[in-house]
């Protein structure tokens, strides 16, 4: 069953998948628009382990990084949605504009990002430090929030002029 954690709660909880032997899958991202690329790069993300956790950036931190517009579902929202798929089992929360520090503390066995990101995977280093694997995955083409974000804008300017 899928539980949201404070990032102390999932530290312990990762302690005790660690005595349990359980293969943890981290990956993590804003999910403002939760579109099928997203379900299908999770579904991937968790047959490589046994515990997939998803660690959301707070508002603050998607606004910071996209812009004063968004997010456009809230952090609470969103971590909702991705508690409802079977993929996620461990949903969290970070502030910062990169999951490093969060990384850094629970220390999963595979940390995964999208294809986008492979030029730039926060907590690479710490995970491999600590003989993890990184990997990037391939992404969904066709699937983006920022161009879904600019599709709908642009069917509603052409709506009102």
């Amino acid at each position: 069953m899928s539980q949201l954690y404070t990032r102390a709660d999932l530290v312990r909880a990762r302690a005790q998948w660690r005595r349990d032997g359980k293969t943890v899958v981290f990956t993590n991202g804003c999910y403002d628009i939760l579109h099928p690329g997203h379900i299908r790069l999770l579904e991937k993300a968790r047959s490589l382990g046994d515990i997939l956790i998803l660690a959301l950036n707070t508002d603050a931190s998607v606004a910071r990084l996209k812009g004063p517009t968004r997010p456009l579902i809230s952090q609470d929202q969103r971590a909702q949605m991705a508690l409802a798929l079977e993929a996620v089992d461990a949903v969290t929360f970070f502030d910062e504009d990169t999951p490093r520090e969060l990384i850094a503390e629970v220390l999963p066995d595979i940390l995964i990002k999208g294809a986008d990101w492979a030029h730039f995977i926060a907590g690479r280093e710490e995970v491999e430090a600590a003989g993890g694997k990184v990997m990037a995955l391939a992404l969904e083409p066709g699937y983006s929030t920022t161009n879904i974000v600019e599709i709908l804008l642009q069917r509603d300017a052409s709506r009102c002029s």
